[in-house]
């Protein structure tokens, strides 16, 4: 993917560090002081123009978001959105960060136990099989994800790949992972109103393509809770 920026960008994305974070390396295990709370993160990464990650931070002012991306071109979209989508909604920018980073390095921008959840919507599916450590559920991707995340986290994926998606769902089985709320077709009776919808998904769904999604459950206590759920859907279904 090559973007061409605006002249200057770079100068103008340095005005808006209250925003736009491009050293987020120097805040590796720092980010509640970034946020200036305790508040748990969850981290989009990939979030191209971030519509996804603007919408849900204003819908949830009680977590943080951090919006990844490695192109500056789009973190300055990204920015225009998060900005629009305080002005459509309501509610300040305090809980938002974007970052200008590349995800191969994600383990040099965050701690151990740091994040509790990552989202991963859209992400390239390098379809060749000669790329396929380029993918980001592939396993190496994902052990460094399962660092990261603490004892509540869970990774939600989506994309409109089958093929990247059936690749997912094999990757993190191999790894042991418990995966829950698996869909072939995410919006098959209608837009899903719980979720909010990407800039790629809205589209993808208007062509009446299938979105694919899943959950991975990595943290311990997102797991004993996980199964604990399912437990009680037994009981009550009698089953």
């Amino acid at each position: 993917m090559r973007l061409r920026g605006r002249k200057g960008i770079r100068e103008a994305l340095e005005t808006q560090a209250e925003l736009i974070v491009l050293n987020p390396a120097a805040y590796k295990g720092k980010w509640k002081d970034v946020f200036g709370n305790y508040r748990p993160i969850h981290v989009e990464l990939g979030m191209g123009k971030g519509r996804f990650i603007s919408q849900l931070s204003s819908l949830n002012p009680e977590i943080n978001y951090i919006g990844v991306d490695m192109y500056d071109e789009l973190l300055r979209r990204a920015g225009e959105k998060a900005v629009q989508s305080r002005e459509e909604n309501g509610g300040t920018l305090a809980n938002l960060r974007l970052a200008l980073f590349n995800i191969e390095k994600i383990g040099d921008m965050f701690e151990t136990d740091e994040l509790e959840r990552i989202y991963l919507n859209f992400s390239d599916p390098w379809p060749k099989k000669r790329h396929a450590r380029r993918r980001l559920t592939y396993s190496a991707f994902v052990r460094k994800y399962i660092d990261i995340l603490n004892d509540n986290g869970e990774i939600h994926f989506k994309t409109d790949s089958r093929s990247l998606f059936e690749f997912s769902l094999n990757s993190l089985a191999d790894m042991g992972l418990r995966m829950r709320n698996i869909s072939l077709d995410l919006h098959a009776d209608g837009p899903r109103t719980d979720l909010v919808m990407t800039e790629y998904e809205t589209k993808f769904y208007e062509q009446g393509m299938n979105i694919y999604r899943l959950e991975a459950v990595i943290g311990q206590a997102a797991l004993e809770r996980h199964l604990l759920s399912l437990e009680r859907d037994i009981q009550e279904n009698g089953e």
